[in-house]
């Protein structure tokens, strides 16, 4: 995966490739060569791209390890408050908490908006059993609440529903 600074490396060489450009478009304007319009084009493609490449520089895109944790998959996400993962059914208590710190720090963002009075994101860890065939039933095993104000939660509460791990399949030899 690409770091910040990779992309800040890329951002330099696309800025100097954008006044190469530049410099050939106005060449050909002076001297009229039958290219000027798409080099005109290619510029501003290339001042897009250095733009982007420029805003990737500033924005972390690491995920958060977790020693423990194991993969989940989004489900549910509202945009604002709530969210639901999907977790592997022989996952254990302690897995399922780093999981669920994980999916925390992974899925916070700036652009989620809490409703007054209510600033926490809710993520919600659930798996399926199937009872019968042809039935599944969603089981929730935990859940995480984090504040919304800051990046750093340190008060996240953490909920595992121990109960609900006796209702999981017992692995078969």
């Amino acid at each position: 995966m690409f770091s910040t600074a990779d992309f800040l490396q890329y951002t330099q060489w696309s800025g100097i490739a954008t006044l190469v450009f530049a410099a050939l478009a106005i060449l050909a304007f002076i001297f009229k060569w039958g290219i000027r319009f798409r080099l005109v084009g290619t510029t501003g493609f290339m001042l897009v791209l250095t733009g982007g490449l420029f805003a990737l520089s500033l924005v972390p895109l690491s995920r958060t390890v977790i020693p423990g944790a194991e993969k989940y998959t989004l489900v549910y996400d509202n945009g604002s408050t709530q969210t639901v993962i999907s977790i592997n059914p022989k996952i254990s208590p302690s897995a399922l908490e780093a999981t669920l710190r994980q999916a925390a720090s992974n899925l916070y963002s700036y652009g989620r908006l809490g409703k007054q009075g209510d600033n926490y994101l809710i993520i919600r860890a659930r798996t399926l059993v199937h009872p019968e065939p042809g039935v599944s039933v969603p089981l929730y095993l935990g859940q995480i609440k984090r504040n919304l104000a800051s990046r750093e939660d340190m008060n996240m509460s953490v909920e595992i529903y121990t109960d609900k791990f006796a209702q999981l399949p017992k692995p078969t030899a």
